[in-house]
């Protein structure tokens, strides 16, 4: 595929135009893969380019490189076709890798699976579009190829694609309610992210009010965001003085270890067909152990009532007049 350029410009703001698609795409795409300018190989997104010029670029395809270490795992597959994957990813599951990580991957399980996968985000993180935590549960949408993959990435720039977020935390929240704080790295513990007013970037995110525990001192939410800054969720809750449990690192105090990974779960996928436009909705069913927190501290007819699809997602609908029209 290729374009000729109209003017003088920066090649990835040419790119970016021609493609529309979000500069920093456009920058993973001349950086990982290459194009070629006039029949010649750039790596460097500040090529400045003239009238005339034609810009070349493929998509190719990933190379598989294997895994150092076995993958005796699977993972429930939520949705497939061409182009993407949903997955269910289990607690304990690391995404991709990383120099501190030294076990098995979900981008270990799909490419011993031999599932075809996007490479603009580089070997590493061949087709991840997106990720969550590792003590996260829940849908994680994967990308086929190049092409899905850049659709998918626009979606999470203009909020089209997004979670809806089911978590269990250790006190009841006043009132449904939106959080906009700045979200920076923790001067005091590099582990963590914290709000930071001076130099953090700005973060947003609605928590609606599910259900109460028998004891009326935990609750069930459904949290919604509107940016994708990390432990977002889990710094905008310790904000209100609410922690999810099993939340060590954010300040829940341990039950004695019964709870041992962080209560939250990304119930509700939703995003446009990178080829069709259509829109889809996916949910992750709750994992056993988030399921039988619930069923020992809840009452389950009400859970049942209150999370499913239609319910989360018109829940945060009925409260547009908090979460207004700029979201």
């Amino acid at each position: 595929m290729e374009f000729t350029c109209k003017e003088s410009k920066r090649l990835d703001a040419a790119m970016s135009e021609a493609l529309e698609l979000p500069r920093n795409q456009v920058e993973k795409l001349i950086k990982n893969i290459g194009v070629t300018v006039d029949g010649k190989l750039c790596t460097k997104c500040s090529l400045k380019l003239v009238e005339g010029n034609v810009v070349y670029y493929e998509f190719v395809e990933a190379t598989q490189s294997p895994s150092s270490y076995e993958v005796d795992f699977d993972v429930p597959i939520l949705y497939e076709d061409d182009d993407l994957l949903v997955v269910n990813k289990p607690p304990f599951l690391t995404v991709h890798g990383a120099p501190s990580v030294k076990e098995a991957t979900l981008v270990d399980w799909l490419q011993f699976k031999g599932i075809n996968l996007s490479t603009i985000s580089g070997e590493e993180r061949h087709g991840i579009v997106h990720r969550i935590d590792k003590e996260t549960s829940g849908a994680l949408v994967i990308a086929k190829n190049n092409e899905a993959h850049l659709s998918l990435s626009s979606q999470l720039e203009d909020k089209s694609m997004g979670r809806y977020y089911l978590a269990i935390i250790d006190l009841p929240l006043k009132d449904d309610i939106v959080v906009e704080l700045p979200i920076g790295r923790s001067v005091n513990n590099r582990l963590k992210m914290d709000v930071a007013k001076r130099d953090g970037r700005m973060a947003k995110s609605a928590f609606t009010k599910l259900l109460l525990s028998r004891d009326g001192k935990k609750e069930l939410i459904a949290a919604k965001l509107f940016t994708g800054r990390t432990h977002q969720i889990r710094v905008h809750l310790q904000a209100l003085s609410r922690h999810i449990l099993g939340d060590s690192l954010y300040g829940f105090k341990s039950q004695n270890g019964t709870i041992p990974r962080v209560m939250l779960h990304a119930y509700i996928l939703y995003l446009k067909h990178p080829k069709t436009g259509q829109l889809l909705q996916i949910h992750a069913p709750l994992w056993d152990d988030f399921d039988a927190y619930l069923t020992h501290h809840f009452s389950k007819e009400e859970v049942n009532e209150k999370i499913t699809l239609d319910s989360i997602v018109n829940g945060f609908k009925l409260n547009n007049h908090w979460l207004r029209k700029d979201t």
